[in-house]
């Protein structure tokens, strides 16, 4: 139902106590920035914008390669909340190599799973932003590219 990746990382965070499980969640904050996008690379599509439901710009980029797969770079404003940066760096480590179908099928249930229940109502609106931007840009990059086959 997830890709691999993900769902080890599912299965790590879902098994940690709920003081460890955030303790990790920061870490992963940390390496949000080798997340972005690298220097020189070419991207299909990028989607940078400030949302209501963020509280600073959000960069999402797309790679497609050989066989429909993914690859994520995301940037993130300074504003940008801790647990935005750790579920971008979730994401980006999780969905990358899946197809663009797998990323657009993968159902948000995961995420109380990685982020615990607590956070998740907290938080609701910031730990789906960065699911729903990944999977707008598949969508947005598919129907380019059927658009332009039509042509």
């Amino acid at each position: 139902m997830y890709p691999e990746p993900l769902s080890d990382i599912i299965d790590l965070f879902e098994h940690l106590p709920e003081q460890e499980r955030r303790e990790n969640l920061i870490v992963m904050a940390d390496n949000a920035a080798k997340q972005e996008p690298k220097e020189g690379a070419h991207y299909d599509l990028e989607d940078v914008r400030k949302d209501e439901e963020c509280t600073d710009t959000v960069g999402i980029y797309l790679r497609v390669e050989e066989g429909d797969r993914a690859y994520f770079a995301v940037t993130l404003g300074p504003l940008v909340q801790t647990l935005t940066k750790a579920m971008t760096s979730i994401l980006c480590r999780g969905l990358n190599g899946s197809t663009l179908q797998q990323v657009l099928d993968i159902p948000a249930d995961f995420v109380p799973r990685i982020v615990g229940a607590d956070l998740v109502r907290l938080r609701s609106q910031t730990v789906y932003y960065v699911l729903g931007r990944m999977k707008g840009a598949a969508k947005a990059y598919m129907t380019r590219r059927a658009l332009a086959a039509e042509d």
